[in-house]
C-alpha cells in the first residue's frame, strides 16, 4: 500500500468520526431548544393534548439519546426522516434542491478563482504600483463585507436602479427551469465570487511575490526567458499551492454563504430551505442541510491535502 494511499485511507476514517459528530452535536443542541418544533408547527395557541400527539407520532417523547440512536440507525440506511413542515422526505428535497445549490456556489467559485488567479500575478509583478494599490483596496472592501449586505448593494445598483438584472433569483422545481433563466443568477452569483475573489487574489498575491523572489526564478531570467514563460511555466504551478489549500478549506464557508445568498435572492434551494426550517424549526430538514455541509467540510479538506500533494511532489505523509 503506497503512502498516499494509507494517507488517503487515514484521512476518510477520521472524516467518518467527525461527520458523526458533527451529527450528534446538532441533534442535541437542536432539540434542547426551547419550544421545540411542535409548538413551531402547530403555533403557540397548541393545546396540550396536540403537543402529546405531535411529540408522540414523531418519537419526540423519548429521551434524547433514544431519539439520537434512532436517527442514526436510519441514517446508515440512508434515511434522514420526514420534513414536519413539508412532509416529504429529507433525502427527497436534498435531492431535488441541493444541485441546484452545488450549481450556485460552483459556479460563484470557479469565477472566483478564475479571476482572482491572473489579477493576483498582475499584482505581484506590479507590486507597489497604481495597479496593485487599487486592487488591494477593493479587495480589502469586498473580504470585510458580509455577503448579505454585498448583495443587498447590488440589488440596489443592478437590479432598482439599473435595471439590468432581475432581483429575484430565477424560480423554478428542477435545475433546467433555473438554467433557463440566466439573467436571474447574475446577480447571486456575482455576490459569492466578489466575496471569494478577494480572499482568493491576496493569496495569489502574496504567494506570487513569494516565489518570485525565488533562486530558480531568478536563474530562468539570467537564461534569457520571456516573461510569460517564467510567469505561467515555471511560476504559476508552485503559487497555486496556497490558493489549491486555500479553496479546498473555505469549500464549507463557501455553502453555508450561499445558504444566506439563497435566502437573500429568494434562489429554490437548500440554502432557503435552512432557512425556512430554522424559522419553522424543522428539525430534520435542518439536521439533513447541516450533515451536508459537514461532508462538504470534511470533503474540501481532503481534497486539500489532495491538491497540495498533487501540486507539490516534494510532499510525502508519513
Amino acid at each position: 500500500m503506497g503512502v498516499l494511499t494509507a494517507f488517503l485511507i487515514r484521512r476518510v476514517l477520521q472524516s467518518i468520526v467527525v461527520v458523526i459528530g458533527v451529527t450528534m452535536i446538532s441533534f442535541i443542541l437542536e432539540h434542547l431548544l426551547p419550544g421545540g418544533p411542535a409548538k413551531g408547527l402547530l403555533g403557540n395557541h397548541a393545546t396540550p393534548v396536540q403537543i402529546a400527539a405531535f411529540n408522540h407520532q414523531y418519537g419526540l417523547d423519548k429521551p434524547i439519546i433514544i431519539q439520537y440512536l434512532d436517527y442514526a440507525k436510519g441514517l446508515l440506511h440512508g434515511n434522514l426522516q420526514t420534513s414536519y413542515k413539508l412532509n416529504e422526505p429529507v433525502t427527497s428535497i436534498l435531492a431535488r434542491e441541493l444541485p441546484k445549490s452545488l450549481m450556485l456556489v460552483g459556479s460563484a467559485l470557479f469565477i472566483s478563482v478564475l479571476i482572482a488567479i491572473p489579477i493576483g500575478i498582475a499584482q505581484a509583478v506590479k507590486r507597489n504600483k497604481t495597479l496593485d494599490y487599487v486592487i488591494t483596496a477593493v479587495s480589502f472592501i469586498l473580504y470585510s463585507m458580509p455577503s448579505f449586505w454585498l448583495g443587498i448593494l447590488l440589488i440596489l445598483a443592478f437590479a432598482e436602479k439599473l435595471r439590468w438584472f432581475p432581483a429575484e433569483a430565477p424560480q423554478g422545481a428542477t435545475l433546467g427551469q433555473i438554467l433557463a433563466q440566466p439573467s436571474g443568477l447574475v446577480l447571486p452569483i456575482m455576490t459569492l465570487a466578489l466575496i471569494n475573489f478577494a480572499a482568493y487574489s491576496r493569496y495569489m498575491r502574496s504567494s506570487a511575490i513569494e516565489s518570485l523572489a525565488q533562486d530558480w526564478i531568478r536563474t530562468a531570467r539570467a537564461k534569457g526567458l520571456s516573461q510569460r514563460v517564467i510567469l505561467f511555466k515555471h511560476m504559476l504551478r508552485n503559487s497555486l499551492i496556497p490558493i489549491a489549500t486555500l479553496v479546498g478549506l473555505s469549500l464549507p464557508g463557501v455553502f453555508t454563504a450561499g445558504l444566506i445568498t439563497e435566502a437573500l435572492f429568494n434562489f429554490p434551494g437548500t440554502g432557503f430551505d435552512f432557512f425556512n426550517a430554522a424559522v419553522n424549526e424543522d428539525y430534520p430538514l435542518l439536521l439533513g442541510i447541516i450533515i451536508v455541509i459537514g461532508i462538504a467540510t470534511v470533503v474540501g479538506n481532503l481534497l486539500a491535502d489532495i491538491a497540495y500533494a498533487v501540486l507539490d511532489p516534494r510532499v510525502r505523509y508519513s
